[in-house]
């Protein structure tokens, strides 16, 4: 039998007796969660479930991709970077990693179970609520975050397989809620569900279908994950490394991203120092970023912007890099910042590169797109990825518990 864990119920009986008694109800039977009534509740902790597997990702992807780099403690539990993630090594032996695989795990189990609950209370009414769409949306962007990810695919204590699995299940649940959104009348759902198919048919070599989502998007659009500042379990794990109470444990010192905003000003790599703190916690000079400049600041999950880029991409692997061109630099203009040029295809796909690790960066993204251009050998010249992960193993917990591995 399964439980849901909430928090303790406060009953004072007399205050003037001073009875400050506590009550804890314990563990409650999940079948009280078989109910429509609970359905937004059951989707709000999968968007937090998400949340959390993704600050992990892309503040230990970020330093693997070079995006950042370790700036102060190497104590892991303490926001730092291990010595070896530093030389860009997700050592499948250490215990370092196995939080990004168990949340990103968590998230999709979470988010699939969810559903399948919604499933049997709502019944026929499942084809047209929003709330079924959300909670299909939200199981489709963890598979993508386990998909761009993690080296293997395991689903529920199953085989090892191909991480395009992840790929598979989210274009499914992708699919489905469109269908739901269209059904319920929800632009704005659909919208959503349709940007997160094209980036995963990305992977799934469906370009046709992907440069047609994509096409459909609207400017403007985004889609985020929430943090809060209620409790640090919430926060946003890549400011809160970096906030300076007291943890100050990566900087944008010698990346591409330094030079690179220096340069141009690209209000999409914004970072900055403080001359009273110039180093990190360690003895590296203290750039932080300013994407992210709360606690509570979202992580964009597929915007717009992406799609433009995925159209390009598209263009570029039709062999039409001119009209990739026109993408990439269209966007850039409308930011004023310099156009990139290109004479070549591979130029082009140098010019894509840079543009979507500019555009996604520090959005858990950057390991993929290095790990899925290596993989395809496209040309053009990209991030030297030498002697470094491009992948998360799969987590200790879950060698230790799955008799398929």
């Amino acid at each position: 039998m399964k439980f849901l864990t909430i928090g303790a119920a406060l009953v004072i009986a007399s205050v003037t007796a001073c009875d400050l008694g506590v009550t804890n109800p314990g563990p409650v039977n999940d079948s009280a969660l078989n109910s429509a009534a609970a359905n937004d509740a059951i989707v709000n902790g999968m968007g937090r479930s998400l949340s959390l597997a993704l600050g992990y990702i892309a503040y230990t992807g970020g330093i693997i991709a070079k995006e950042i780099v370790a700036a102060g403690s190497n104590n892991v539990t303490l926001y730092g970077v291990s010595l070896k993630q530093r030389a860009g090594s997700l050592d499948p032996g250490l215990d370092e990693t196995n939080d990004h695989w168990r949340f990103a795990q968590q998230a999709r189990w979470v988010a699939e179970d969810g559903v399948r609950r919604m499933r049997e209370t709502l019944g026929a009414d499942f084809n047209k609520s929003p709330v079924a769409a959300q909670g299909l949306v939200q199981a489709g962007f963890a598979n993508r975050l386990l998909g761009e990810n993690m080296c293997t695919g395991v689903i529920d204590g199953g085989p090892a397989e191909s991480r395009t699995v992840y790929f598979t299940h989210a274009e499914t649940e992708f699919s489905e809620a469109m269908t739901i959104a269209a059904a319920a009348g929800n632009a704005a759902l659909g919208n959503t569900a349709r940007a997160g198919r094209a980036s995963v048919r990305v992977w799934l070599s469906n370009w046709t279908g992907a440069a047609s989502d994509a096409g459909l998007v609207p400017a403007g659009f985004s889609y985020k994950a929430i943090y809060s500042s209620l409790e640090q379990a919430q926060y946003n794990r890549i400011f809160w490394a970096n906030g300076n109470q007291p943890n100050r444990s990566h900087s944008v010192v010698g990346t591409f991203y330094e030079s690179y905003y220096k340069t141009t000003n690209d209000p999409r790599t914004p970072w900055s120092t403080n001359p009273a703190f110039p180093k990190g916690t360690g003895n590296v000079v203290w750039e932080f970023q300013t994407k992210y400049d709360k606690t509570s600041s979202p992580i964009n999950l597929v915007t717009s912007r992406e799609m433009r880029l995925i159209i390009a991409e598209s263009l570029l692997r039709s062999g039409d890099w001119p009209g990739a061109m026109s993408e990439i630099n269209t966007r850039r203009a409308e930011l004023s910042v310099p156009p990139w040029p290109a004479s070549s295809i591979a130029e082009a796909w140098t010019a894509l590169g840079r543009e979507r690790g500019i555009e996604l960066w520090l959005e858990g993204r950057r390991l993929g797109d290095l790990f899925r251009w290596q993989a395809d050998k496209v040309p053009g010249t990209f991030d030297d990825m030498t002697g470094r992960d491009m992948c998360f193993p799969v987590g200790i917990s879950e060698r230790d518990t799955n008799h398929n591995l």
